[in-house]
């Protein structure tokens, strides 16, 4: 039935769509760079990560294959891209301290940047990361009835509703640990995502062949 057919094609989308997005993996970033913030600050932070999700996901499985065309962007280029953003981000976190790009001065500036963190990086590309945009477009591609489309987006939507309950939730694992913790937690996940974002750009650059592929 029509009803079945939408519920199986839901539970593919939102499972593939959740385990791609991986708000969990999110956190450490989170509390990296929200290490000097309020909770009303970090609330906002992770409801500015949730919505940047929400719309870039949504987004692109609106348009995402006409986009990509019309300004003649590759999704490995893409990739690559994300990867280079990451990277930056891994670097400061193996090394414990504030991205550099957050050191404004003056109160207004400061509130201004760290609202942006919200956006870059970790509504994208840690939430909707290049995996994420991909799933969401092959995804609107494969649905044959409106219905199918229309579970992609209730998918996107309560992905981006879990991603914000973990992000919310890290203000109190934060409170739960010691600073030299947070520290340690954070040098090791700086190393993975650093690792995670050289595999975004290797993976990227062969793709578009920059590197030449092993026979």
């Amino acid at each position: 039935s029509q009803v079945l057919s939408a519920l199986q094609f839901g539970l593919v989308a939102l499972s593939s769509l959740f385990f791609l997005v991986d708000p969990i993996a999110t956190i450490p970033v989170f509390l990296f760079m929200t290490s000097d913030s309020g909770p009303a600050e970090r609330s906002r932070m992770a409801r500015s990560a949730a919505l940047t999700c929400f719309f870039v996901l949504t987004g692109f499985s609106l348009v995402g294959t006409v986009l990509f065309r019309l300004l003649g962007i590759t999704l490995p280029a893409f990739q690559t891209a994300g990867g280079i953003i990451l990277l930056l981000v891994g670097l400061d976190m193996v090394q414990a301290r504030r991205s550099g790009t957050k050191e404004a001065p003056g109160e207004v500036e400061e509130a201004v940047v760290k609202s942006d963190a919200g956006i870059v990086p970790l509504g994208m590309p840690m939430l909707a990361g290049p995996g994420a945009i991909s799933n969401v477009v092959v995804l609107t591609g494969q649905a044959s009835h409106w219905w199918e489309t229309m579970t992609v987006y209730v998918a996107i939507a309560l992905t981006a509703l879990a991603s914000y309950f973990f992000l919310a939730a890290a203000d109190r694992v934060r409170r739960r640990m010691s600073e030299t913790t947070i520290h340690i937690l954070t040098r090791i996940m700086g190393i993975l995502i650093t690792a995670l974002a050289v595999q975004f750009i290797a993976t990227g650059a062969k793709a578009l062949g920059l590197v030449p592929v092993a026979h």
